[in-house]
C-alpha cells in the first residue's frame, strides 16, 4: 500500500514515468525491511536492456529520421495520390494509405503522427476538408506505426514477454492491414454522408512518373518486411539493413539526404532511443518488485473470480488495457501492465503470448486516441492548431472500430498468428 501510494504521489507531481518506477522500487524494498534487496536493484536494471533484441529500436527510429531527411515521406505521400486521390474523399484515403506504408518504416504513433501532420493537414485543408477532421485522421493514422512492422513498442513487448521480436512483428501485419480497411469503410460512409472532395484525375502518364519518383522507396519496408518473413534476417538484422536501404535511396535516387547530416540523426536517434531503454531498465526493477510483493497472483485470483474462459478474460483485458492507455503513454503502458497479466494470460487461460502482445499494444496505442490524455491528438493538435476535443468528437467512428479489432483479435487469435510459424 505504502509503494502505490508513493508511486502515485511521485506521478502525480510531474516526474517522468521512469523515475517513478525506480523510485517507487525504492520505496518498496525500504518499506520491506530487507536492505539486502538494494544490491540486487542495479543488477536488475541492468539485465532489463541486456537484450540483443534492443538494439533494434535505435536502428528502427534511424531508419524514420533517414526517411524523413531524404525526403521519402512526401514521394509515399505523392504515390498514394496518384492512385486514390480522384475518388471522393480521396485524400482521406492517401492520408490512412500513406501512414499504412509511413508506419513500416517508423513504427512510433508519436512520430508519425507528428510528420504526417506537417504533410497532410494543410493539403486537406487546401482541398476543402475541415481542419479538425484532418487533424484527427492524421492521428488515427498514426496508430498504425506501432502495429505494422518495425514497432518499438512490439520490440519493448519482446523483451518484457521473452518472445521472439521477429514473430511479436509479424504478428502485426494482418491487425495492421484490417485496421487499414476498417479505416478505409468508416472514410466511404462519411464521404457520401458529408460529401468529402475528389481530388483532380491524373492522367496515366502523370502516374507513371509518380511511380517511377516514388516507387524505389517503398524497397525500404519490402527490404525490413521480407527479409524477416523469409527468414534470411532477424529483427535486428532486418533493422540494420533497412538503416542501410534508407539511407542509399535517400542520398541516390530523391538525392535529398546527405551524409554529413548521419551525425545529427544518429544523435536524436540515441536520445530518443535512450529514454525507452531507460523505460525498459526501470520496467525490469518493477517486474521484480511485483513477483517479490506476489502482485501477480492477488490479480490472478481476483481475475479468476470474473474471467471464467480465455475469451472473457481477453474482454476484460481490453477495457482494463483502454481504461490505463487514456491515462499512461505506450510504453510506460507496456511495463506496468505486462509483468501483471501476460503470466494469467499465460499460464491460467492458456492464451498464447503473441497475440496476446498484439491485442495488449493495440488497446494502449488507441489510449493515445482517447480522453482524457490523447497524447497522439496534442502531437496534431500542436502542429496544426486544430482543438484536441474536437479531434475527438468528429473521428469517433474511427475509435467504434478501432474497439471492433479488438473485439474480433479477442475472438480469433488466427487474426494475429496466420502469419507467425
Amino acid at each position: 500500500m505504502l509503494t502505490t501510494a508513493a508511486f502515485v504521489a511521485i506521478m502525480l507531481v510531474g516526474v517522468p514515468i521512469g523515475l517513478c518506477l525506480c523510485l517507487a522500487g525504492i520505496v518498496y524494498i525500504w518499506a520491506s525491511g530487507n536492505p539486502l534487496l538494494f544490491q540486487s536493484y542495479p543488477l536488475q536494471m541492468f539485465g532489463g536492456v541486456d537484450s540483443y533484441g534492443l538494439i533494434a529500436i535505435p536502428l528502427f527510429i534511424l531508419i524514420g529520421e533517414i526517411m524523413n531527411g531524404g525526403g521519402i515521406t512526401r514521394r509515399i505521400v505523392e504515390l498514394s495520390m496518384a492512385f486514390v486521390g480522384s475518388v471522393r474523399g480521396g485524400l482521406a484515403y492517401v492520408n490512412i494509405l500513406a501512414n499504412m506504408f509511413v508506419s513500416s518504416i517508423l513504427g512510433s504513433a508519436t512520430a508519425q503522427v507528428a510528420i504526417m501532420a506537417q504533410i497532410m493537414v494543410p493539403e486537406m485543408e487546401k482541398q476543402g476538408y475541415d481542419k479538425t477532421f484532418a487533424a484527427g485522421l492524421t492521428a488515427y493514422g498514426g496508430m498504425l506505426g506501432p502495429i505494422i512492422p518495425p514497432s518499438v513498442m512490439f520490440v519493448v513487448y519482446s523483451v518484457l514477454a521473452q518472445v521472439s521480436v521477429s514473430d511479436m512483428l509479424i504478428a502485426g501485419i494482418i491487425p495492421g492491414v484490417l485496421l487499414t480497411g476498417l479505416f478505409f469503410i468508416c472514410i466511404a460512409i462519411m464521404g457520401v454522408k458529408y460529401n468529402y472532395p475528389r481530388a483532380p484525375k491524373q492522367t496515366l502518364r502523370e502516374r507513371f512518373a509518380t511511380v517511377l519518383a516514388a516507387g524505389p522507396t517503398l524497397a525500404i519496408p519490402l527490404v525490413i518486411v521480407g527479409s524477416i518473413l523469409s527468414g534470411l534476417a532477424n529483427a535486428t538484422e532486418s533493422a540494420a539493413v533497412g538503416t542501410v536501404a534508407a539511407a542509399l535511396v535517400g542520398r541516390y535516387w530523391t538525392k535529398e539526404f546527405s551524409f554529413s547530416r548521419l551525425p545529427e540523426m544518429m544523435l536524436r536517434a540515441g536520445i530518443y532511443s535512450a529514454v525507452v531503454l531507460f523505460l525498459v531498465a526501470a520496467a525490469a526493477v518493477f517486474s521484480w518488485i511485483l513477483i517479490y510483493g506476489k502482485v501477480p497472483q492477488e490479480t490472478a485470483a481476483w481475475i479468476q473470480t470474473v474471467a471464467k474462459d480465455p475469451v472473457s478474460f481477453m474482454l476484460l483485458t481490453n477495457v482494463i488495457l483502454l481504461v490505463i492507455g487514456t491515462v499512461i503513454d505506450g510504453i510506460p503502458g507496456l511495463i506496468m501492465t505486462v509483468p501483471i497479466l501476460l503470466p494469467i494470460a499465460t499460464e491460467i487461460y492458456g492464451i498464447d503470448p503473441r497475440h496476446f502482445g498484439v491485442v495488449v499494444v493495440i488497446n494502449l496505442v488507441l489510449g493515445l486516441l482517447s480522453p482524457p490524455v490523447g497524447l497522439c491528438f496534442f502531437v496534431a493538435a500542436a502542429v496544426t492548431g486544430a482543438k484536441p476535443g474536437k479531434m475527438f468528437l468528429v473521428t469517433m467512428p474511427f475509435f467504434g472500430v478501432s474497439c471492433i479489432l479488438l473485439v474480433l483479435l479477442s475472438l480469433y487469435p488466427f487474426l494475429s498468428l496466420a502469419l507467425v510459424k
